[in-house]
């Protein structure tokens, strides 16, 4: 497998280009088995999770064109999806293992051709994540499910109907899903307790465009008056948050002072704002924020995770990182994933002092200096968050395992590099 290898110490300074959201795109790409014509991305960000969805839906059928062009000396990927001869109803383990988000097949083939099987998804391992709040809501809407050798099968021979939908947690997943599901579903849908990221108004945005009739956008109530056809359309995937916020924290962790452009500031005001508490300079402009840690002084800061618009629980591993060359002790409060303290142990090995309370917190003190140290990378997100202990740590720093950063973080190296990061990749072949 792939390693990367850091020598630490290095201020980083610069611009990086945000690219588009893993977490929007995703669900983005599967809405285009909701009608026979054809779906454009634009700004799709060049990661293996959509290498891996992309051959699911070519196995299913759809055929997929990609063009890239360069904008402000950044290569932008745009695909068009056509699913006009689908051939396949069922995604099988060999592409979901890979890849968790493959659930998002699940309400658009249901929907439109009212059958569906999925194998019971993978993913990170960063706690329990069930699918029964999709199954349970598409069984409100009509569907028959059974859980055969490992796989969902899903009916609707009369088709999927609208249903009053109340979700026992905002999961955006299910929020995706059912959204698809019920844009092409007879009769109103409505869904309480909805999610409220800004990935779910991306999709919103896309299916109004496709011609749903859906309304409740950035509100926690969706309505959605299900339509007999969807039309193509085409839309740009919204800038990625979590990757804004991941190199956010480089800025700070090196003292340097790094501008995000193309980042969004308006989702993202509560890790900012940490930030600022933290004693880091931020500057919020209409296309980027500026991250100024140049001789800041960093003070410990409590965070608790929460659903949008609260603090990120996929920031979390990164502000951690932070914390742990800070001055004083940061309480880290996690109240979405029960299995999300993974990247402890390996952080602990670089010399932070992080004691782990239960499975919900997590105490830091602050110390003078990290030093390298071989690391494995559990999950995506804690996979950052050591490359991050990496930039400033003494000496060198390898970290394992880096299959996981390839799924969310696009061309990291090379951005990290652009900023002065002492970073480079080790190929397996190498």
């Amino acid at each position: 497998m792939d390693k990367i290898k850091i020598i630490g110490g290095n201020q980083l300074n610069g611009k990086i280009y945000i690219s588009g959201a893993k977490n929007a795109a995703l669900p983005l790409v599967c809405s285009s088995l909701l009608t026979s014509d054809e779906v454009t991305l634009k700004n799709v960000p060049q990661l293996s999770d959509i290498t891996f969805l992309n051959s699911l839906l070519k196995n299913l059928g759809v055929k997929i064109n990609e063009s890239t062009k360069l904008h402000d000396s950044q290569i932008i990927k745009a695909f068009s999806y056509r699913a006009d001869d689908i051939k396949e109803l069922i995604a099988p383990y060999d592409f979901v293992r890979k890849m968790r988000a493959s659930y998002y097949v699940l309400g658009p083939l249901l929907s439109r051709f009212k059958h569906a099987e999925l194998s019971l998804p993978g993913g990170c391992a960063i706690g329990a994540r069930p699918i029964d709040i999709h199954l349970s809501s598409l069984e409100q809407m009509g569907a028959n499910i059974e859980i055969k050798n490992g796989y969902v099968v899903a009916d609707a021979p009369s088709g999927l109907h609208g249903s009053h939908i109340i979700f026992s947690k905002a999961s955006v997943g299910a929020t995706c899903n059912i959204l698809m599901a019920a844009a092409l579903a007879e009769g109103i849908t409505k869904i309480e307790n909805a999610a409220k990221e800004p990935e779910i108004a991306n999709l919103i945005d896309l299916l109004n465009g496709m011609g749903a009739r859906i309304e409740g956008k950035d509100t926690s109530i969706l309505t959605i008056e299900g339509v007999k056809k969807l039309h193509g359309t085409e839309i740009s995937v919204v800038p990625d948050r979590i990757e804004a916020g991941s190199y956010a924290v480089a800025a700070a962790i090196t003292h340097g002072k790094i501008e995000l452009i193309n980042a969004r500031a308006e989702h993202l005001q509560q890790p900012l704002r940490i930030l600022e508490k933290m004693g880091i300079g931020v500057e919020e402009k209409n296309s980027s924020i500026i991250i100024d840690g140049v001789g800041k002084h960093i003070i410990g800061e409590d965070i608790y995770t929460d659903y949008y618009p609260g603090f990120p629980t996929d920031l979390q591993a990164q502000f951690m990182a932070l914390m742990t060359i800070a001055d004083g002790a940061s309480l880290v409060t996690e109240s979405i994933w029960e299995n999300r303290f993974m990247h402890v142990p390996e952080l602990c090995r670089m010399g932070a002092n992080i004691n782990i309370h239960g499975h919900a917190s997590a105490i830091v003190r602050g110390v003078k200096k990290l030093s390298g140290a071989p690391v494995m990378a559990t999950d995506l997100r804690a996979s950052f968050a050591l490359v991050l202990a990496g930039l400033v740590a003494e000496g060198e720093t390898i970290v394992n395992r880096v299959y996981h950063l390839d799924r969310g973080y696009e061309r990291l190296e090379e951005k990290l590099k652009g900023v002065g990061a002492n970073i480079e990749r080790i190929r397996e072949s190498d």
